[in-house]
């Protein structure tokens, strides 16, 4: 490979590998179609979305700012939400509710296995649902000894605050994800 090939690439590995932090000093608005636009660095970005790094420990430390649409680069890291001013924390609160939303499934109905599917038939504080997992899959991760996500086919999230608070009937249900 000759040097000036050699040199591109580790440009771009040195690129990839940056990490670049987001302070209050850099600027976000919401756009008129609802998104948010951010200005950092001298840049100006149209559109951006928020990763929390840590969505069940540390929801509002380390968050991801990247680039919308194919490849999602990651602009800069916000440290911690709450250092931020007002008005942006208020910002991005309303875009993190959008992608990270989770209802909290207070009472199991019904859970039907078939043909590799189970089929959920729950009580959220959203309400009422039906839904489904692929029993082949990781759809239920457990983030403690009480406290359940469940993925369903359309990648939506449902939790389970605590286990230990369902009945025996809820519970015997689960038992096959547990």
């Amino acid at each position: 490979m000759e040097k000036d090939t050699i040199n591109i690439y580790e440009k771009k590995a040195e690129e990839m590998t940056a990490m670049h932090m987001i302070s209050s000093d850099d600027r976000f608005e919401e756009t008129e179609g609802g998104f948010v636009s951010m200005d950092y660095n001298g840049v100006h970005y149209d559109r951006v979305r928020f990763v929390r790094l840590f969505p069940f420990s540390d929801a509002n430390k380390f968050i991801s700012v990247r680039e919308h649409g194919g490849e999602a680069r990651e602009i800069g890291i916000i440290e911690d939400l709450d250092s931020m001013p007002k008005e942006t924390r208020d910002i991005i609160n309303r875009q993190l509710r959008l992608s990270y939303f989770t209802p909290v499934i207070q009472k199991i109905y019904s859970i039907k296995d078939e043909y590799g599917y189970a089929y959920f038939h729950v009580l959220t504080d959203k309400g009422e649902c039906k839904f489904s997992i692929n029993m082949g899959s990781n759809a239920v991760s457990k983030l403690s000894d009480t406290r359940l996500i469940i993925m369903d086919v359309d990648e939506n999230r449902f939790e389970i605050r605590d286990v230990e608070k369902l009945t025996q009937k809820e519970k015997r249900m689960l038992d096959l994800f547990l």
